[in-house]
């Protein structure tokens, strides 16, 4: 899994102002970030409102992203949930031949225990005919996995490839950096701490600010998986306001502004997700024309 050691990006899904799928949008903002040195894709993920989306849309996203990026960078696909039967289902009928992995969140919501995450990710290992890539994210989910279940699951299912580890702890990312198996990926999924992780052994990201300004974020990854860590720092600290930003109201909301500002798509989320307010705007603005 060389290919998803880097910056991979958390794609958004733009909307028009009747709030259909925009995808000439979506084709343009691929385009940016493949260009802008990004090394894979995330597709249907929580930043494409992948929770608002029939399966019409979520096809349509997919095969509009498809197409724009031509093969020219590997692509990984969300495909998770809290009924085990219908992830399981979907994994057993989805072309999955265009991509290197699914991103599979931990169940959300039905908050299981330790035994329940693992027994859920066995169903989804054996049901996948693709690696995976699991997802913890404790703020959205209301529970944690542990390293201990994530490294029981690494040990126990080769498709099992690596983590998004998102649950903002550092000390918990390194547990998982030191006691993974050879090969195992732990990928930050909270861009502030992605160049300590990246520095402590980590992988690389799944970012949202790296698909906002991709050329300097996926430099900074790449400088920190180099160990050079002055200049990572550097590129760091010129991008920490801005990431703090775009979540501030809510993501996509905000990443949604930064291409706004862009001239790539406009901000439109659905409902529940609301735009952020003017005083935002006006700083991601001014952040954007600083930055160059």
């Amino acid at each position: 899994m060389q290919s998803l050691i880097g910056t991979g990006v958390a794609l958004v899904t733009p909307f028009k102002k009747d709030f259909s799928v925009d995808t000439e949008a979506l084709a343009k903002i691929t385009n940016y970030v493949i260009e802008g040195g990004v090394e894979y894709l995330v597709i249907l993920g929580t930043t494409a409102e992948s929770a608002t989306l029939n399966a019409d849309e979520k096809e349509l996203v997919i095969q509009t992203i498809i197409a724009a990026n031509n093969g020219r960078v590997p692509m990984v696909l969300g495909v998770g949930g809290n009924n085990t039967a219908d992830v399981v289902a979907e994994l057993k009928t989805r072309d999955l031949s265009q991509f290197a992995a699914i991103l599979s969140v931990s169940p959300y919501y039905n908050k299981p225990t330790q035994e329940g995450i693992y027994q859920h990710f066995k169903a989804v290992s054996e049901a996948s005919p693709i690696s995976i890539i699991l997802y913890n994210v404790p703020g959205r989910t209301a529970s944690n996995m542990l390293p201990s279940t994530v490294i029981r699951l690494a040990n126990d299912f080769k498709n099992v490839i690596g983590i998004k580890e998102a649950a903002g702890d550092i000390v918990q990312a390194m547990k998982l950096i030191q006691t993974k198996p050879e090969g195992f990926l732990v990928i930050s999924g909270d861009d502030m701490i992605t160049l300590p992780m990246v520095l402590a052994g980590g992988a690389g990201v799944i970012s949202v600010i790296g698909e906002g300004f991709p050329k300097e974020f996926s430099e900074m990854v790449r400088l920190g998986l180099n160990k050079k860590a002055v200049e990572a720092y550097k590129i760091h600290y010129k991008l920490a306001d801005s990431i703090d930003m775009i979540f501030e109201q809510g993501n996509p909301a905000g990443i949604k502004e930064v291409f706004k500002h862009l001239g790539l798509s406009e901000n439109i989320v659905r409902l529940p997700l609301v735009t952020v307010d003017e005083n935002l705007s006006g700083r991601l603005s001014n952040f954007i024309k600083n930055l160059g």
